[in-house]
């Protein structure tokens, strides 16, 4: 394989720029072409191509969001759309793909294999809403970001004796909110994986504050429901002062952690090395602290399960 493509999808997350400097690296020691297209599925589709060298990738390893920029796309949903993008894949002569992004991203380049285009899919999300792999990249960083904003909350609602319900990404995984609850000793997480019963969230704020605490952490995954509409819930049935704070979008940004930049340098490497070996239709990710590939028709078809064993620990050590 002598030219390759290169891609960034969905929402951004840190560590992609590190993803793509690996690639392209990998690429050319590999005496590959690289070709980096621009805004996701909607560049390969309006041919946002551009030729990508060693010094393109400089500079980046430190940097959040993607130089190749990214976007959603339905276009490439559609036959017509999948069509248009095959076809600038042949125009620019490109053998084999590399796709930085989510399970939406995946979804796309699962298509783009099943038309025979060999596709490597590297996990580009904080959410870490992907089963086949422990993590993806861009939750650790998200994961720190969430636990700096929680820390500095602490100290101001531990001032005024306050409850803070601090509201972070996932819309339908609460990973996000588990490890960022636990790391930061919140006493209770809410996410969409688990009910909740807001007579029992009283009940054991009520305990923490006959325990001696002055203060409360909730962390609240958004697919559940807002900071704000939480807070009025819960200031409706306690006598505590409620505080709601949504973290957003800073989420996405920064500079990534290195536990992310190891990820991006190995994930990035293993694309490659799969491509040059002629191995296409995969997805690479991380189980038990070792780099793994495996098919991405069935990866795609994984549905994440819930850390429980997690969860009840913060039940236990949250008191």
């Amino acid at each position: 394989m002598k030219r390759i493509g290169l891609l960034t999808s969905g929402g951004d997350a840190p560590g992609m720029n590190a993803a793509l400097r690996a690639v392209v690296r990998s690429g050319i020691y590999f005496g590959m072409e690289v070709y980096g297209i621009e805004r996701g599925y909607a560049g390969l589709i309006d041919d946002n191509v551009i030729q990508m060298e060693m010094r393109s990738v400089s500079n980046i390893v430190q940097c959040g969001g993607t130089r190749l920029r990214t976007a959603r796309c339905l276009e490439m949903m559609t036959v017509e759309g999948q069509k248009k993008a095959l076809d600038t894949l042949e125009k620019h002569g490109i053998e084999g793909l590399v796709v930085i992004g989510g399970d939406g991203s995946f979804r796309g380049a699962k298509v783009l294999s099943e038309y025979g285009v060999p596709t490597i899919g590297i996990p580009g999300t904080i959410d870490n809403d992907l089963e086949y792999t422990d993590y993806t990249l861009g939750f650790d960083t998200a994961v720190n970001t969430c636990l700096d904003i929680i820390n500095k909350l602490r100290d101001t609602m531990t001032s005024h004796e306050r409850v803070s319900v601090v509201e972070v990404m996932g819309r339908h995984c609460g990973d996000i909110a588990l490890y960022s609850g636990i790391a930061s000793g919140a006493e209770i997480i809410v996410v969409p994986e688990i009910s909740f019963n807001m007579d029992e969230i009283v009940s054991r704020i009520n305990r923490s504050r006959a325990n001696g605490k002055h203060s409360n952490i909730i962390v609240v995954a958004e697919g559940v429901m807002s900071a704000d509409e939480f807070s009025k819930r819960l200031q409706s049935v306690t006598e505590y002062s409620v505080r709601p704070t949504c973290i957003g979008h800073v989420q996405r940004g920064g500079s990534p952690s290195m536990a992310d930049r190891m990820l991006a340098a190995q994930f990035g490497n293993k694309a490659v090395r799969l491509l040059n070996d002629g191995i296409g239709n995969r997805v690479v990710g991380i189980r038990n602290n070792k780099i793994i590939d495996m098919d991405i028709i069935e990866a795609v078809s994984m549905k994440k399960t819930f850390n429980q064993e997690l969860y009840e620990t913060l039940q236990m050590i949250s008191m």
